[in-house]
């Protein structure tokens, strides 16, 4: 039944003035000191370790992941659990690799990394489309799953679901990245222990008992259940192999999409712009430690609710127009969580759509800000008109993303598939511009344009290659399979894989090309010296990878 009780009630609103009150806290303690811009967008020098690591977990985890991973966990089960496991893995990377690159060459948003490596010219034209993308993609996505979600629990109409998260998150990023990272830690907490009690719940309501026992029993009885929803790797034969590709999730396109995501994106790498090396790497370590979590949290209540269902429960619940959505696992396990806990799941629901939103208003207003209107509007624009400025840019991006989000067909293509679709065509020409221009210093700007450019069209008929082409030949070497009409197709992460290789190859030809007619570059600064590593964090990242080794051992 979608209604909540006044436990839930109260359990919610002490979640909601937590956040607000520790919010002005901070806010008010910043103000204390001479704010600038800077300060404004990336906490200079203000944010903990744990705060950067709470902040990127918050920023990542949304309603896709509570309700598309656990939909795909009742659907395809644990292997789409590799999307955290392997962003682990990509931490690790980024902290080691791309962190000291940003911080050495002081780099605070992507466009301004393209402006200082290419020419304004590639660094405009990426601000542009990260804007139109930040907004029309990601920001409507998360606001419109969201009130979706919190509308499944409630019962509340959706446009006021959609109004209330946009207030909230509007309240949120107003106070600048500082507030945004200690308010991600509460944020964090509640989406970790709402998201333990309701997969501990559905866990032992399989084995109908309570406790630790009956939580161990629960998973041993879902072992038993539902074996084929414990394979990590999934075989050719799989019907959801288009999703996850095989070995391809270890050593192809996944790391493609997690290094673009990861390592490539103003949303998430300005959390540890701001911090010195050593904490950014902290930080960034915590996450990765976080994210082995949180499959537990998103993707094994899928699987619950998939065993139950061929027990015979939820068999109305689940249905949406008639048919079975897989989606729905997640809004009717948290309906069915006695009063009060409900509430406190509700409550971690709304943590990491908000704490979501909010990252990603930041990082839009940042970008307008900074490298926009900073530099073709008002060039001597003082430090407080920028952060004027940019909390405009936030106020404006919600209302447009409450505006546009239910015209969109969000809820048809389904959360987690519709961010992928529309960011996976250029996601390989954008890293591979990136990694070029980090690590080859004969990279050329026309080659930069080629890698966005080309790399969208490379994707896009890569995608309708099937349409014109017999595949079938591709079988024998799990390189397509067949749809569900017998057409043979490529996978979705194969693709990635495969544009990506081809926007590398062409931006060496352009590069050699180019600089052998006299084209000067702007290279990085590269001191060989920064990539190394603390014993900490070497140790620490040395217990991820063996970590990872064993799941990937145990449900291969």
């Amino acid at each position: 039944m979608n209604k909540l009780t006044a436990a839930d009630y109260i359990v919610f609103i002490l979640y909601f003035v937590t956040i607000v009150i520790y919010g002005i806290y901070i806010f008010k303690r910043k103000r204390k000191a001479k704010a600038d811009s800077k300060d404004y967008f990336l906490a200079e020098g203000s944010l903990t370790w744990w705060a950067i690591g709470a902040s990127l977990i918050a920023s990542n985890i949304s309603a896709e992941q509570f309700i598309g991973m656990s939909g795909s966990g009742f659907s395809m089960g644990l292997a789409i659990a590799t999307y955290e496991w392997m962003a682990a893995f990509t931490l690790i990377i980024v902290a080691v690799f791309f962190i000291p690159v940003y911080l050495k060459n002081k780099i605070y948003t992507m466009p301004q990394y393209l402006h200082k490596r290419y020419n304004e010219k590639v660094a405009l034209i990426m601000s542009v489309f990260w804007l139109m993308l930040y907004i029309v993609v990601n920001l409507t996505s998360i606001l419109y799953l969201g009130a979706l979600a919190l509308n499944g629990i409630s019962g509340f109409n959706i446009t006021l679901c959609m109004s209330f998260l946009a207030i909230f998150a509007i309240m949120i990023t107003l106070g600048g990245m500082k507030v945004i990272g200690y308010t991600d830690v509460i944020q964090v907490f509640f989406l970790i222990l709402g998201g333990l009690i309701t997969t501990y719940l559905a866990v032992t309501m399989i084995s109908e008992g309570s406790g630790l026992s009956a939580f161990g029993n629960g998973l041993t009885t879902m072992k038993t259940l539902a074996g084929d929803h414990f394979h990590m790797i999934f075989k050719k034969t799989n019907p959801y192999y288009m999703d996850l590709p095989g070995i391809s999730v270890l050593v192809g396109g996944m790391l493609i999409v997690n290094l673009n995501y990861w390592g490539c994106n103003q949303y998430i790498t300005q959390r540890a712009l701001g911090a010195d090396l050593k904490t950014a790497r902290s930080g960034i370590l915590f996450a990765a430690f976080l994210k082995l979590l949180m499959p537990v949290i998103v993707v094994l209540p899928g699987i619950a609710a998939y065993v139950l269902y061929q027990k015979g429960l939820f068999q109305q619940e689940m249905l949406q127009e008639g048919s079975l959505n897989p989606d729905r696992a997640y809004p009717t396990l948290l309906n069915l969580l006695p009063s009060g806990l409900k509430g406190l799941s509700f409550a971690a629901l709304t943590a990491a759509i908000v704490a979501s939103l909010a990252g990603k208003a930041n990082s839009i207003a940042t970008i307008f800000t900074l490298d926009i209107y900073k530099k073709y509007v008002k060039k001597d624009a003082s430090e407080n008109t920028l952060v004027q400025v940019g909390k405009c840019a936030v106020i404006i991006a919600v209302i447009l993303s409450v505006i546009i989000a239910p015209f969109l067909g969000i809820d048809k293509k389904g959360g987690f598939q519709y961010i992928q679709e529309y960011t996976g065509f250029v996601s390989p020409g954008v890293f591979a511009m990136f990694i070029l221009g980090f690590f080859w210093k004969k990279a050329t700007p026309n080659a930069a344009l080629f890698a966005v450019i080309a790399g969208f069209i490379f994707s896009v008929f890569l995608k309708f290659l099937p349409m014109i082409a017999d595949l079938s030949f591709l079988y024998t070497v799990n390189f397509a399979v067949p749809d569900a009409s017998g057409i043979y197709e490529i996978a979705f992460i194969d693709r990635m894989a495969v544009v990506f290789v081809l926007c590398v190859l062409g931006m060496y030809i352009i590069s050699i090309r180019e600089t052998r007619q006299g084209l000067k570059t702007n290279a990085l600064k590269i001191d060989y010296s920064m990539f190394r590593v603390s014993h900490t964090f070497a140790i620490g990242s040395g217990v991820i990878i063996f970590i990872l080794i064993i799941l990937y051992t145990l449900f291969w």
